[in-house]
């Protein structure tokens, strides 16, 4: 079997390695700075496969050798906006985390395949790939795939017709910005712009941008967990299988829709190499422009993470004693996964 590290042990990792057990295509190791958290959850998925028919060996703990020689690895480590954080803070504080588990994860799996799931998704993407140093197609970001789900999710319950024939993509940030694509939705080739009036669908588009926002105020502590599971078990899917499924996720153009040197949501096609093409599809003026400022966006967030984790300048010419090294110890469990 393949082996896939989760790094992050909260709701998402948690469900992401429940959807990998059940499709017995690979091994889970979920790493947490709270160790018993991981082998906890670890050990309860593992006594699952008797009634859920699975065999897949799931281990937990905080020790990082355990994730030597991943085929894929998975960071939803971080943490979530608490009252009173400013959004530096967390943009700080969720830098440092997700710079240093890559970082560590690297050494012992050089070969693997990233998956980003920590918020803010595309900047902590660009992070990963910079700390790295891997070929961008092989760190991707999660979060097209989330979007599109929540799209099709309302197309669907709107019509009262099955999700799985439904088909939408959303590009973009994963954030205010996102840019769902109404063209481009259907119900089994079936423009639904030929299904749904135009106010509704308008409603659906505000509702998928809002739709993390929707569930935390609806669960009141915490975020979604089951869907944003479910989508980075489908992109592992498909990158072990080799399925070269359309998937739209973060990655990094070098020229497409005009964009380079940034992370963002893109049609792809995902396979055995990570991102195997960044599919070019026909764009209106005003998608476009919504997807450049998307872009924009990213690349200044991205450009201020960067400044956040450069260490302050020495106020003096003396030597001074370091610090002993934490670049190994903040895994936090992904309640930074706000999806």
């Amino acid at each position: 079997m393949f082996k896939i590290s989760i790094f992050g042990a909260g709701f998402v990792g948690a469900a992401a390695a429940q959807n990998l057990a059940l499709s017995q295509i690979a091994n889970v190791v979920l790493i947490d700075i709270d160790g018993g958290v991981a082998a906890g959850k670890s050990l309860d998925l593992r006594q699952t496969g008797p009634v859920l028919n699975h065999s897949a060996s799931l281990i937990g703990g905080s020790d990082y050798e355990a994730t030597r020689d991943s085929h894929i690895v998975v960071i939803t480590a971080g943490i979530a906006r608490k009252p009173g954080m400013s959004r530096e803070d967390l943009l700080r504080i969720n830098s440092t985390i997700v710079s240093s588990v890559a970082r560590e994860a690297y050494k012992l799996s050089p070969n693997a395949i990233f998956i980003v799931v920590t918020n803010p998704l595309d900047v902590m993407t660009s992070l990963v790939q910079m700390e790295t140093g891997l070929p961008s197609n092989q760190v991707i970001g999660m979060a097209g795939v989330l979007d599109s789900a929540r799209l099709e999710s309302f197309i669907a319950e709107f019509l009262q017709v099955s999700p799985l024939d439904v088909r939408a993509m959303v590009l973009g940030g994963h954030g205010d910005l996102m840019v769902p694509l109404p063209r481009h939705a259907s119900v089994k080739g079936v423009p639904v712009s030929e299904l749904i009036p135009a106010d509704e669908l308008n409603k659906m588009m505000q509702r998928t941008v809002n739709g993390g926002a929707e569930i935390v105020a609806l669960l009141k502590t915490g975020s979604a967990y089951f869907a944003p599971g479910a989508s980075v078990a489908a992109m592992v899917k498909s990158i072990l299988l080799d399925e070269r499924r359309l998937l739209p996720c973060s990655v990094k153009p070098h020229g497409e829709y005009g964009l380079s040197d940034v992370y963002v949501g893109l049609p792809c096609i995902i396979g055995k190499n990570g991102l195997e093409k960044i599919v070019q599809i026909e764009l209106t003026a005003e998608e476009q422009e919504a997807l450049r400022i998307s872009a924009e966006s990213i690349k200044t967030n991205t450009t201020q993470a960067l400044s956040l984790l450069k260490p302050p300048a020495p106020t003096t010419l003396a030597p001074t004693e370091e610090e002993p090294s934490k670049a190994a110890e903040p895994v936090k469990a992904d309640s930074g996964t706000a999806k």
